[in-house]
């Protein structure tokens, strides 16, 4: 749809002429095409069983169009009923195939509003009419049932937000990573997306942050975030409202958008129903790694390496039917000959009955193959996979994530030979982990406990450790691999899953002699140094101590945004004034004014607190003339109790005077009559 904003405002005030649309001519087989509009409405009761999706052929804008690849057009207003439809899509279809005809060679424009077929009030009033729309479907939202309440909350940060892969992942639509061409989110630079639907209603959650990486409210911005009634990537089982892909959300949280903000001036409307979430209750995930040849971060930062071959619990939670799992091959020098360390090749989960996904090394330097219960997945046409229980996106061949419905996420990274594993787990599988990643319960000291129970000191020798980690190896039968090759089936299904033959170096020797001891030296400094020297000094490879020194920062980065943050909430202005500070957690200073005429009582300046609250009190502005009529009715009152009290006291004086006098009068009789 070429000019966009045309398409989105034809109709309005200023917006018409021909509409054009282009597309590539070899991908449809036929000499000529018809150009079709098809619509798409949700009917029935919402959330009962009689709640239907609608996807249906309208009519044919044009027939026999030869296939160039291009076709302009005059918008007409559409006849009754189908100019009510208002969302639905272009199709470009071989003229050959009757009209409305399903599953045939044919392209398609993405949903968007059809602006420009609406009925002829529409073009005549387009402000009066979307208002009429808005607030209809103001009434029906009131009518249905309120799904904020379920909706996880956002990440406080964009750092957050963008390390938190098992639960959000990026918004299309504003993505820092493409330019951040936010349409709807004008302020915001990235926007991600709860990756799974909310638990009853199948509702989406949105989140967005600006350039300081602090997230955006509605209450504050136009460009703030908004929940979705219908998850933008839909939710299973995908095909009942409102949890169709892409269309519901369009039917409840776009078009509604268009009438209440976009065709008219009307955004409170809608910003009622859809109100930005603030991360008061986000509760960040954990993380833990495997590097290089290959060294553990656990969840709870005990860090140490395992150079064992075989295969390998990572982690396990009982409670969550939650598994993953590690394959680990020696490392060869650039000679071929086999060293005495191992490397991460290939890493295989699932998560109750999901399934089986194995992420491994392709042959090919640096690249990843995906499988699918045992069968390999191409990624040529897309990046993002829904399979059984599970969520697979793969932006490029080095890079897969996978995510799972508790919110666990499996980052696998390829790069310098070795494949780098990130895990994510959420606060809900806090005392529910073991394997070699650790027991995450924020106790160190018991991350080294064994597949029976037993737990050895941090401190212990590496041989001790090695014992220790070759006691997680798995069995053919709870094995989640995939074993296709002679090598394979001969190295790992048919031998012992740890190999008890493979017996690494435990260290290696920084020998003065060495002429690559001095750059390993230069290079792995600080953090991560000593499994960078490991690594570069045990493969000989400067490339494999610098690679592994990346990966070991890259992870410490993660760990780091993933910090909690605390929010104090988002404060509303005083009416009448304003306020300046759109950041609302610790540390963070809101400040307050108010319009000509008025007056600040409360707190001029507030700030978020340690625990969750802000400093001071709740601010208003009160008019000057009514501070001045308050003032005069307090000085009127106060005038009055003034009198009142010189009266009493008056009195009282006075009735005191007359009975001292009263008392005098009888003294003097008494003695009188002693004369």
């Amino acid at each position: 749809m070429v000019n966009a904003t045309q398409w989105q405002y034809y109709g309005t005030p200023n917006v018409s002429g021909d509409l054009k649309m282009i597309w590539i001519p070899s991908l449809i087989k036929a000499e000529k095409v018809n150009i079709e509009l098809w619509g798409y409405n949700e009917t029935g009761e919402a959330y009962s069983a009689n709640w239907e999706a609608e996807w249906k052929y309208l009519y044919t804008v044009e027939r026999d169009v030869l296939n160039r690849g291009t076709f302009s057009f005059t918008p007409q207003i559409a006849e009754k009923p189908y100019s009510l439809w208002d969302i639905g899509s272009i199709r470009v279809s071989p003229s050959t195939k009757p009209d409305g005809a399903q599953n045939v060679n044919a392209l398609w424009t993405g949903v968007h509003a059809i602006a420009w077929h609406l009925e002829e009030a529409f073009r005549k009033d387009s402000a009066g009419w979307a208002l009429e729309k808005c607030i209809n479907w103001d009434k029906e939202e009131k009518a249905m049932a309120n799904f904020l309440t379920e909706i996880t909350d956002c990440p406080c940060t964009l750092a957050q937000a963008r390390a938190d892969t098992g639960r959000f992942h990026t918004d299309y639509g504003c993505d820092i990573e493409a330019g951040s061409f936010c349409v709807y989110h004008p302020g915001a630079v990235h926007c991600v997306r709860a990756i799974q639907g909310s638990p009853e209603y199948g509702a989406g959650q949105q989140c967005c942050y600006d350039s300081t990486g602090a997230q955006v409210l509605t209450g504050d911005s136009i460009g703030g975030s908004t929940p979705d009634r219908g998850h933008d990537w839909g939710d299973p089982p995908y095909k009942k409202p409102p949890r169709v892909p892409g269309f519901s959300h369009w039917k409840y949280d776009v078009v509604s958008f268009y009438y209440c903000c976009l065709w008219s001036d009307n955004c409170e409307y809608y910003f009622t129903h859809r109100p930005s979430s603030d991360c008061r209750t986000y509760r960040p995930p954990r993380a833990a790694a495997v590097l290089g040849d290959p060294h553990f971060m656990t969840f709870d930062g005990v860090t140490f390496t395992f150079n064992g071959k075989g295969e390998y619990n990572l982690l396990h939670s009982l409670d969550y039917e939650l598994s993953v799992q590690g394959r680990t091959e020696p490392m060869k020098f650039e000679n071929g000959t086999v060293a005495m360390a191992t490397r991460l090749s290939s890493v295989a989960m699932r998560e109750k009955d999901s399934d089986i996904i194995e992420v491994r090394l392709r042959d090919q330097a640096d690249e990843l193959q995906v499988l699918m219960n045992q069968q390999v997945l191409s990624f040529s046409e897309q990046k993002w996979i829904d399979l059984k229980g599970v969520f697979v996106f793969s932006s490029k061949p080095t890079n897969v994530t996978v995510m799972f419905p508790s919110g666990t996420g499996v980052e696998v990274r390829a790069g310098g030979g070795v494949m780098t594993l990130t895990v994510l787990l959420p606060h809900g599988l806090q005392n529910h982990t073991q394997g070699l990643l650790g027991t995450m319960n924020d106790d160190p000291e018991d991350d080294f406990t064994s597949s029976n129970g037993i737990i050895i000191p941090l401190n212990s020798s590496a041989q001790d450790i090695f014992t220790y980690c070759a006691g997680w190896a798995i069995t053919n039968e709870t094995s989640l691999f995939t074993y296709d090759s002679t090598y394979l089936l001969n190295e790992y299904y048919l031998a012992p899953k740890h190999d008890p033959s493979f017996i690494p170096n435990f260290s290696v020797t920084e020998d003065p002699e060495d002429p690559l001891l001095e750059p390993t030296l230069n290079l792995c400094a600080g953090e991560g140094a000593s499994f960078c020297k490991y690594d570069a000094l045990s493969m000989r490879s400067l490339e494999q101590g610098n690679a592994t020194l990346l990966a070991y920062r890259s992870h410490t980065a993660t760990r780091k945004a993933l910090e909690p943050v605390q929010s104090c909430g988002w404060l509303t202005p005083p009416n009448h004034g304003q306020k300046e500070g759109t950041l609302y957690l610790e540390g963070a200073t809101v400040t307050f004014s108010c319009n000509g005429g008025y007056r600040l009582y409360g707190s001029q300046e507030r700030t978020c607190q340690a625990d969750g609250t802000w400093t001071g009190e709740d601010t208003h502005c009160v008019a000057d003339n009514t501070l001045a009529i308050v003032l005069g009715s307090v000085g009127a009152v106060l005038a009055l109790v003034v009198m009142v009290i010189a009266v009493v006291v008056y009195t009282k004086k006075q009735k005191k005077e007359a009975k001292k006098q009263q008392n005098d009068k009888v003294t003097y009789q008494q003695h009188g009559s002693h004369l």
